[in-house]
């Protein structure tokens, strides 16, 4: 059992963050259900394939448009804790279950709002996706090498850094206040916010000084030559994060350097030396033979695996931070718990509760 145990969830179907979150909730032992489309529901039901990040959770089919299927959607949430929604602003107001009549039937119900750019502001009811969101607050700028455009950190920053952990954040935050005045309330949880948050740091470093706009120029985005990816002589590539000057002595003591006859490491004039002179080094063996020099020092130099590769690496495999079930490969639990630990609910294996077991728990008869 899980440390959220107890805990019921009305997912209301949707694409990349939330159904991440409502997997979260579940590997954390939450009881979700998740409201879809009839036919998704009926093909889900036949074993059909699931949507993205949608195993391990019974699935209900209703038409939110008829008075059937809102009548029931209306009985569930009256049971939950918690309802996560990724409509456009405006949508479940029209479907007469926004925030005020969900929490005039149910006042300590968490109502969790996950959207792209908010519930209100001039782009609220704009379309989007994760690198759309984070174009508008300074963070997609900072990804990519110098004099290159930017490129997209895939769907990480915005959906899931900047949307998932910030929605959970928030009902989880909401859910403990509960406990102290009995009352729930609206979550609005907005990619471009949470992306934004993310950004702290470098934020702080701008307004001291230490951080600059121009992208590739800053020693955390590959401008310095210490925190950045080198290839190897196979094609293989090779991580280098050695900040700290003692790690720093670490790495160029195994590449067999001599740091008398190198510019100091924070001379940002010198980092183009540096970066010749690593590269050079590092290209004259393959990314294990590397792997092996490094092994056993804190020079903090790692390979950089696929996600083929990482399942068989001995840290990830002795921490079951990527599993392998036959050939599918999935995330491990995450974070871990004492006395609590969650479960993994898109493993192959994984018993999902049927709908029926699922509802008759939650006391709901429809």
């Amino acid at each position: 059992m899980g440390p959220l145990n107890g805990i019921r969830v009305v997912e209301f179907a949707g694409i990349g963050p939330g159904p991440m979150a409502a997997m979260l909730l579940a590997d954390l032992g939450a009881s979700v259900v998740r409201l879809d489309r009839v036919a998704v529901a009926q093909e889900t039901a036949a074993g059909g394939e699931r949507p993205h990040m949608s195993s391990g959770r019974p699935v209900m089919g209703v038409d939110l448009k008829s008075e059937a299927g809102a009548a029931a959607t209306r009985a569930i949430v009256a049971a939950a804790d918690v309802l996560l929604e990724g409509f456009r602003p405006g949508v479940m107001e029209r479907l007469g279950l926004g925030p005020d009549t969900c929490l005039a039937a149910n006042p300590g119900l968490v109502y969790a709002r996950m959207t792209g750019w908010g519930q209100d502001g001039p782009l609220s009811r704009r379309a989007g996706h994760d690198m759309n969101y984070i174009s508008l607050n300074g963070a997609l700028h900072t990804f990519g090498r110098k004099d290159e455009a930017p490129v997209p950190p895939a769907n990480l920053v915005g959906d899931f850094g900047g949307g998932t952990m910030f929605v959970v954040t928030g009902i989880l935050s909401a859910l403990l206040e509960r406990q102290r005045s009995g009352l729930g309330q609206v979550v609005d949880a907005a990619m471009v916010d949470g992306s934004a948050f993310l950004m702290s740091m470098a934020y702080e470093e701008r307004a001291n000084g230490s951080w600059t706009d121009e992208r590739g120029d800053n020693y955390l985005d590959t401008g310095a030559p210490w925190y950045d990816v080198y290839a190897c002589a196979d094609g293989g590539h090779l991580s280098v994060g050695c900040i700290e000057p003692r790690f720093y002595a670490a790495f160029l003591g195994v590449l067999g350097l001599d740091p008398a006859g190198l510019p100091d490491q924070w001379d940002r004039s010198g980092w183009p030396t540096l970066r010749e002179r690593f590269a050079a080094v590092l290209a004259t063996r393959s990314r294990d033979e590397w792997d092996a020099a490094f092994a056993g020092t804190d020079a903090c130099v790692q390979p950089v695996l696929s996600m083929a590769e990482a399942v068989d690496h001995p840290h990830v495999r002795a921490r079951g931070s990527v599993l392998r079930e036959g050939e599918v490969l999935y995330p491990g639990p995450a974070p871990r718990f004492s006395r609590t630990p969650g479960t993994v609910t898109r493993a192959p294996g994984f018993a999902a509760p049927t709908l029926d077991d699922t509802l008759a728990d939650w006391g709901v008869e429809l």
